[in-house]
């Protein structure tokens, strides 16, 4: 670990209360002495206790096991002392609550038997129910009362991402089934958008209700498409989601999306999740007065310690032209990334600040 010392007392106690913690004052636009610090996929993948507990559960299988998802959403506050949970689940959960045959394969992702492509099809997308997501309350509920003053940050796939793995029957490259129904067909595309958004804002709601901080709405597929093609096929549909969340801060992130970063806020974040393709100054000069988070290349985790130490602390210079910053990754920790490394990271952005990173709300 290094040697410096965490001098803020932002970092001596958690607030009892998650609506007054680090990460939710920033989440409003609050300017904060350092940036809060969090890690997509952090929960699970890199972790060896989370590979001992997963030994020998399907995936799927141990998203709709309780005990297990608070588990493993509690490991990485243990180890790391990141200053938000994510909860540990997958955004094709609620799609096999629903009834749509879709499995994890291990190295592959998400893959289904019969993919969705036409009218008929569409009758296997019914609504989702609270009742049948039970068990995501029940962690949910355990979790609020496990992490205290800690939020946790509840989350959906996005209606493309999620289409798209619908209508692939798996992961791609290039998209071509889904960019050729969407053209091809666009009232039946816009028909399973909607279904799909109504499966992803029932899923967040559940989420909320049982006491969920924040959400994030991940759209890790969205950049395969042009400015034009999102803003006509999915804006719409990406704000039926955001709209319905209320009462919590809402995160909306994309993987490759930052010459339509704009849209995307508008589609009713209140803060936007950066890649690690765009800098966080220019960023926050294409969304003005949005609180931004990102955006380390998680690729760098494996390079050697000052390479790393040298683009946190570029990335919290950057992140102050925005009205506030949460530290993150630009996209999910991957597998083989040392645990150690997360650690150091964490300690470096908590260590983090100087002038002009007291309170306030003007950016830097």
């Amino acid at each position: 670990m290094s040697d410096v010392t965490v001098t803020y007392d932002e970092n001596a106690a958690a607030p009892a209360d998650p609506s007054d913690s680090l990460f939710a004052r920033a989440c409003r636009g609050e300017r904060t002495s350092r940036p809060p610090v969090w890690f997509m996929r952090q929960a699970g993948r890199s972790l060896p206790e989370y590979r001992r507990l997963r030994e020998g559960v399907p995936m799927l299988e141990s998203c709709t096991r309780p005990d297990m998802v608070t588990e493993i959403t509690l490991q990485p506050v243990r180890r790391y002392g990141v200053d938000a949970a994510i909860f540990y689940s997958d955004i094709v959960v609620p799609l096999r609550a629903v009834g749509v045959d879709v499995d994890v394969k291990p190295g592959i992702g998400p893959v289904l038997d019969q993919p969705i492509r036409s009218r008929a099809d569409l009758d296997r997308l019914r609504p989702l129910e609270p009742g049948e997501v039970s068990f995501v309350d029940e962690a949910v509920r355990a979790l609020v009362g496990e992490l205290g003053g800690t939020p946790l940050i509840g989350f959906a796939g996005a209606p493309f991402t999620l289409a798209s793995y619908l209508v692939e029957g798996g992961p791609s490259k290039h998209h071509e089934v889904t960019k050729a129904l969407m053209h091809s067909d666009p009232d039946l595309w816009h028909e399973l958008l909607s279904r799909v958004a109504g499966i992803s804002a029932m899923f967040l709601d559940v989420q909320v209700r049982a006491g969920a901080s924040a959400v994030q709405l991940f759209d890790s597929w969205a950049g395969a498409l042009s400015a034009a093609d999102y803003a006509k096929y999915v804006h719409p549909h990406s704000a039926e989601v955001l709209d319905s969340v209320i009462d919590v801060p809402r995160i909306h992130f994309g993987v490759g999306t930052s010459e339509f970063l704009p849209l995307m806020a508008s589609a009713g974040a209140d803060v936007v999740g950066v890649d690690w393709r765009l800098p966080l100054d220019e960023a926050a000069l294409r969304v003005p007065g949005k609180p931004l988070q990102g955006n380390l290349d998680p690729a760098l985790l494996g390079a050697d310690w000052p390479v790393i130490e040298r683009e946190v602390h570029r990335i919290v210079a950057e992140g102050r032209r925005a009205p506030a910053h949460i530290f993150n990754l630009g996209h999910g920790v991957l597998p083989t990334t040392d645990p150690d490394v997360l650690a150091r990271v964490v300690e470096t952005v908590q260590a983090a600040g100087g002038p002009g990173t007291g309170s306030g709300t003007g950016a830097a």
